[in-house]
């Protein structure tokens, strides 16, 4: 009896092809969690630097004498991932922190590192990620343009709140020409920043240690 072209195949051929995938499946994954493991390390070690030398910008050379890599805290937020809290100690004091906010820029979010003092004036501000339109508004960059540092010494006392805007807004800080949106975003986030520093002063220099969740680490 001649046998059907639609006949089932034999059951053979069916326990060798589902061997071979459930050895090309295992292949793969021991390749991944070998690279994983031998670069993982060398990743860690390159954000830590990164990261490194972010705080170290926005902070005035001796300002502080501690690791702060392994001296942060975590500040619990509302609806999103707890806020890492870099502090800056001299002589085992806390003198500032530095803390990372996001803003919403023309092209997607915009990483936004800043150091601030404990009376609440800004040390530093430089933006650590974006995606901003090249020649316009990458100028946020301290790399392309000094801009950035126009944030240094400022705080919610100086300027007033109102006055917290790019001057097409009515506020104290430039902009631009054609890319309006970008440095606007980074002013609101930047004054944003503030705001929280303010409503959180205690915690975030660790006076109010029931407010943070556990990930205090020893000063150096």
């Amino acid at each position: 009896m001649r046998k059907s072209p639609l006949s089932s195949p034999p059951i053979e051929a069916l326990w060798y092809q589902g061997a071979s995938l459930g050895l090309v499946a295992l292949t793969a994954s021991a390749a991944l969690a070998f690279a994983h493991q031998a670069t993982g390390p060398a990743i860690a070690e390159a954000a830590a630097r990164d990261t490194a030398a972010s705080l170290a910008q926005v902070l005035p050379q001796g300002f502080a004498d501690n690791d702060l890599l392994k001296d942060t805290i975590s500040l619990p937020m509302a609806g999103t991932p707890p806020l890492t809290v870099y502090q800056a100690r001299r002589a085992a004091e806390v003198r500032g922190v530095v803390f990372a906010v996001t803003a919403k820029g023309y092209a997607g979010p915009i990483r936004i590192m800043m150091g601030v003092d404990r009376s609440g004036r800004l040390l530093g501000v430089r933006v650590t990620r974006h995606t901003e339109t090249p020649g316009l508004g990458d100028k946020i960059e301290f790399a392309k343009n000094p801009w950035i540092d126009s944030f240094a010494g400022k705080s919610l006392e100086s300027p007033p709140p109102a006055r917290w805007a790019v001057k097409k807004d009515g506020g104290d800080f430039d902009q631009f020409a054609g890319a309006t949106i970008t440095p606007r975003a980074v002013v609101n986030a930047v004054r944003g920043g503030l705001e929280l520093f303010a409503h959180n002063r205690s915690a975030m220099l660790g006076e109010d240690d029931h407010l943070l969740t556990l990930k205090k680490e020893p000063t150096s």
